[in-house]
């Protein structure tokens, strides 16, 4: 019974975020970012690295950054890369390095992270001297999923 109370209020929970997003952002492919980022610290682990500290505001950036691209406001690219940082930097902190990655069409999170692995810019992003990611990916109408990664370090 208690494990079925904390499914409920899981799932509960879960709703709640999804049914009161802001409405300029849509309710992105949570799991998939999450499993992006757990892949991403999965790899560097593997290669000696540290693992990235996943932070809400820097996700933010990159669903909106997601958005844009999805609905056509932006081209799919770095359009506005800057701009993204210097709000990350005034939010978060810190004037360190700082990198993205987008990529698009990707089904699952090991298929996007397969296709930055195989990037050697994307992949020196992953690896590079980083202490925080964000990732936002965002799909319109039934679209191709679109991914926005930024790395930041503090």
């Amino acid at each position: 019974m208690k494990k079925l109370i904390i499914r409920v209020s899981y799932m509960l929970l879960i709703s709640i975020t999804l049914f009161s997003c802001d409405e300029d952002v849509e309710t992105p492919p949570l799991a998939v970012e999450s499993q992006i980022i757990d892949l991403v610290n999965e790899y560097r682990k593997s290669i000696g690295k540290p693992e990235l500290e996943m932070l809400s505001y820097i996700s933010y950036e990159c669903r909106v950054h997601s958005k844009n691209m999805a609905q056509g406001a932006v081209s799919f690219g770095h359009d506005g890369f800057g701009e993204r940082v210097e709000r990350i930097k005034s939010n978060i902190g810190g004037g360190g390095a700082s990198g993205e990655n987008v990529a698009y069409g990707y089904n699952s999170a090991k298929q996007v992270m397969e296709g930055w692995l195989n990037s050697s810019g994307h992949r020196a992003n992953i690896e590079g001297n980083f202490s925080h990611i964000g990732i936002g990916a965002y799909q319109h109408n039934n679209g191709p999923v679109y991914y926005t990664q930024i790395f930041i370090k503090k």
